[in-house]
């Protein structure tokens, strides 16, 4: 008799035990159910968005111009440009003439030229920013946008440039004096000529063309 009371218990116990486990697994399945949904993100589409994230383009970049005031070149969204590295006593300064007068031939149709004056090279450009506008006014009467002197070389090489030189189709460091960048009208750099290519030349000229019929 005592046996078979054993056995009961054994019974209830194994049971109650059942209908615990199944109690806690409904719990936790309405726990399951309440949580929001994990994304799970790939490894290739987690790498297209690092890569968008970490993204550049000129218009990007704040510059300080030749009076020092800040100026974004978000400014020149939309706008054919060319990026230069000028210099005030180089053999290669009287680009200064044909960089104007393609501004001049151009403008109206939404091209611009941006100069960034840079003492990297020969120190072919010592002075402070006053001199250089100085210089560049009145010697060449220039009317597109000068920048404030930065370095386009080295360890100080300013972000703008490390962007040109290290992150776009167009890698290298600057050569010399008057290299030029052309930008088309989505921020994309198409085009580097070297510093002793004239900004007259008709390969820079239908470039330039090209790039301002592309809307």
């Amino acid at each position: 008799m005592s046996h078979i009371r054993t056995l009961a218990h054994k019974t209830i116990s194994l049971n109650l035990s059942v209908i615990a486990f199944m109690s806690y697994s409904a719990l936790l399945g309405e726990k399951a159910l309440a949580q929001p949904p994990t994304s799970l993100t790939s490894s290739t589409s987690q790498g297209h968005a690092n890569q968008e994230a970490s993204s550049t383009q000129i218009y990007d970049f704040i510059m300080d111009d030749i009076d020092g005031k800040p100026r974004a070149l978000r400014e020149f969204t939309g706008q054919v440009v060319m990026i230069v590295n000028t210099a005030s006593f180089c053999g290669n300064t009287p680009q200064y003439e044909g960089l104007q007068k393609l501004y001049e031939q151009y403008r109206d149709q939404g091209f611009t030229i941006l100069a960034f004056p840079a003492n990297d090279f020969g120190k072919q450009e010592p002075g402070d920013n006053k001199e250089i506008a100085e210089f560049c006014y009145t010697k060449y009467s220039l009317e597109f946008p000068l920048f404030s002197k930065i370095t386009v070389l080295g360890d100080q090489k300013h972000p703008l440039y490390r962007y040109l030189t290290e992150d776009t189709a167009f890698k290298g460091k600057i050569k010399w004096n008057f290299q030029k960048f052309l930008i088309d009208r989505t921020g994309q750099v198409i085009a580097r000529y070297a510093p002793k290519q004239k900004p007259l030349t008709s390969q820079i000229v239908d470039d330039i063309e090209k790039a301002l019929k592309v809307s």
